[in-house]
């Protein structure tokens, strides 16, 4: 589909405006939660303050000081976490707007919220190009008012991370290489889970030099040629995008002068390892055989219903390099050791899991869809706001 076609069948800039109208909704809707949940909280501190927690001070620091050059260490000489964990994008970003005579916590808010635009926008062309416009409107309501959706207001990276990925979809989808290319090089360098945009980047160029291949052969004379200039763009984009995440753990281990440095740095700091799923099915089995905490609980439901989305979106096909996308994206966030109440916000930008309910309502009558979505967006927004608000660890 071309860009101007993609538009229109997007509904140009009526539809665009539906679809930014859905998001702006959606994160009023969720200040006020927040700031009422403030309100009613043991120690009120202000909706603002509020979006500046956990991540976002590792962020500012960044931003601010930039990155040390070795590990830290407490006084007991234990090693600590420390800034080279955080990607550089988006504290780049941050330094940028701080540099134009904002504060740096405001740039770093300024920057989540107009990524945060540019994620809806690339959700609704996403959608759109999938399934039909319809699609495109539901998967913005569903991804926006998510479980944990609130880190889209926050000083966090979940923002421009779904934006650059679900950016790359669509220009991978459209064949635009260059830009395709681009945004999933940006998407490798502001999250470790760049690492899966860029593999399924590399799936949608496989697929696009086979089609120019089988192209190619019913073509007379020069078959070699036309499919190596058809072919050359969606390698190098792919290329790209491959890179990100290795050098940007190359260079930490350069600076730090231990090729493990960034491995080192994220077990220290926040016991981040990749076990192969065995904590993830731990906490599974104590929590929903004990049921302590009704949090825990819920993040266990979470997880399980994530799983279960997944595999009803694989079995429905859908386009490859979306699901291989979200089925890698899943296997880095379940694998892992780490905090368990913070899987669910790992899980936002995945798509693959939204993708069932999100072509069920395209599909469904108008009101059955936008009842179903109230009620989702109902629970999804007042859990983030009160994991934020009321929840005393961090996400």
């Amino acid at each position: 589909m071309r860009p101007s076609r993609l538009w229109d069948a997007a509904g140009a800039w009526r539809g665009v405006g539906t679809a930014l109208g859905i998001f702006a909704l959606t994160r009023v809707a969720q200040l006020v939660i927040l700031g009422w949940l403030d309100a009613a909280s043991d120690d009120p501190v202000g909706v603002r303050q509020r979006l500046l927690v956990w991540d976002a001070g590792w962020f500012l620091k960044v931003a601010v000081n930039g990155y040390p050059h070795g590990y830290t260490y407490d006084l007991a000489g234990r090693m600590q976490g420390n800034e080279l964990a955080f990607f550089p994008v988006y504290p780049t970003l941050i330094r940028v707007f701080d540099g134009l005579g904002l504060s740096a916590s405001t740039a770093a808010l300024v920057v989540s919220w107009v990524a945060s635009v540019g994620a809806a926008l690339a959700l609704h062309l996403l959608g759109t190009s999938l399934y039909g416009k319809r699609a495109g409107w539901a998967l913005v309501a569903i991804c926006c008012s998510a479980p944990v959706s609130i880190v889209f207001s926050m000083a966090y990276s979940e923002g421009i991370f779904l934006a650059f990925v679900a950016g790359m979809l669509v220009a991978a989808h459209r064949q635009v290489w260059w830009a395709a290319g681009l945004l999933g090089l940006l998407a490798a360098l502001t999250r470790p889970t760049g690492a899966a945009a860029a593999v399924a980047l590399a799936v949608a160029a496989l697929l696009a030099v086979r089609d120019a291949r089988e192209e190619a052969r019913g073509e007379t004379g020069g078959e070699t040629r036309r499919w190596a200039a058809k072919s050359w763009q969606p390698v190098l984009a792919a290329v790209v995008a491959l890179a990100g995440v290795p050098l940007f753990l190359a260079w930490v281990g350069w600076r730090v002068g231990d090729p493990a440095a960034w491995f080192r740095i994220q077990a220290a700091g926040w016991g981040t390892s990749f076990d192969f799923g065995s904590s993830t099915v731990d906490f599974l089995a104590t929590t929903l055989s004990t049921g302590d905490g009704w949090v825990p609980v819920s993040v266990a439901i979470i997880l399980i219903a994530a799983v279960a989305a997944a595999w009803v979106a694989v079995a429905g096909k859908p386009w490859p390099p979306l699901a291989v996308y979200g089925l890698i994206a899943m296997v880095l966030v379940y694998g892992q050791a780490g905090f368990y109440h913070s899987k669910p916000r790992l899980l936002v930008p995945v798509l693959l899991t939204l993708l069932p309910a999100a072509v069920a309502a395209s599909r469904a009558r108008p009101r059955v869809a936008i009842l179903s979505i109230t009620a989702w967006a109902a629970f999804g927004l007042w859990y983030g706001a009160y994991l934020v608000a009321v929840w005393p660890y961090t996400l």
